[in-house]
């Protein structure tokens, strides 16, 4: 009789024990290793990411799925089986049930990570970009299960945005229907994750985690159930720069049009052309959007656990 593979939500010792006492703790996410970036530099960054999160203080909460069982703060071990994982699967919510019966091993996209970490009790997790409504969805009602499931759950998220090749006008439009709170990080200029403004603003905008976390705890204490999103943009001096963005992201989009790239096949291939047309400019970006909110994030944490 061969045996299953163990099931449920498993929390690491490190994590469950700063939960326990307090400590501020901050949820990544696996994807940005598994599928986002090219090895080596995918290890190097995901570990890179947990000692800068230790060095403020924080306790970091990796969430992945290892042999079927989600785990809420991945060892260094775990991290590297998973970065160099040929069959490592990219996990969204209504993945991972079918990764725990079949004891399957991935990285975990936003709309999973963040389910994950909620349960756990985490409360505040960093990730790259959102996903987002798709560009014609009005025809193909394509759109991420980041909205919906952020919008059923009381965290805050750090993202530059969403990624320009994306619908930003509809995404923010969804963030409105869906009662998602927006703010900038010292900004009303929403970012677009390789550049930091999109062209599209949001209403407000908060100074400090401090005032971040002020904003949290108001939405707690108002019985508000939903997500507070933290756009963060990337430093300007290190973005993408505007020309080069539009010129390949407008021969990305007729590329993938004249050869029928459409549904889960389109946001790889116009990352891939982004990068290969840039040289590695737009990795490079990708890398300094993560580092950037991987240490917003951590701030946020120590504010929001100050006020426990």
């Amino acid at each position: 009789m061969t045996s299953r593979p163990e099931r449920g939500l498993h929390i690491g010792d490190e994590v469950s024990d700063a939960l326990e006492r307090g400590i501020p703790v901050l949820a990544l996410e696996s994807t940005i290793f598994t599928h986002g970036l090219p090895r080596p530099r995918n290890l190097v960054v995901a570990l890179e990411a947990e000692e800068r999160v230790r060095a403020a203080g924080v306790v970091p909460a990796t969430i992945g799925v290892i042999g079927g069982r989600a785990t809420v703060g991945l060892s260094p071990a775990e991290i590297q089986r998973l970065s160099t994982d040929d069959g490592a699967v990219k996990l969204s919510l209504r993945d991972l049930p079918v990764a725990s019966a079949k004891g399957l091993s991935g990285g975990t996209t936003v709309a999973a990570t963040a389910f994950l970490a909620s349960r756990a009790g985490i409360r505040v997790f960093s990730t790259g970009g959102l996903g987002g409504v798709h560009r014609e969805a009005q025809q193909t009602f394509d759109e991420s299960a980041d909205l919906p499931t952020l919008a059923a759950l009381p965290l805050v998220v750090v993202s530059a945005g969403v990624k320009s090749i994306l619908d930003i006008p509809l995404t923010l439009e969804r963030l409105e229907t869906l009662n998602l709170t927006v703010v900038g990080y010292r900004t009303t200029d929403y970012p677009a994750f390789y550049i930091a403004d999109s062209g599209f603003d949001v209403e407000y905008a908060a100074e400090s985690a401090d005032e971040i976390a002020d904003i949290a705890a108001a939405r707690d204490a108002l019985g508000i159930v939903s997500t507070l999103l933290v756009a963060n943009p990337v430093d300007a001096d290190r973005q993408l720069p505007a020309e080069v963005h539009d010129d390949v992201l407008a021969r990305a989009l007729a590329e993938a049009t004249e050869r029928g790239v459409t549904g889960h096949d389109t946001t790889p291939f116009l990352l891939d052309f982004m990068q290969r047309e840039t040289g590695g400019r737009s990795l490079d970006v990708n890398v300094e959007v993560y580092r950037g909110n991987v240490a917003l994030g951590a701030e946020i944490a120590t504010a929001l656990a100050a006020r426990a």
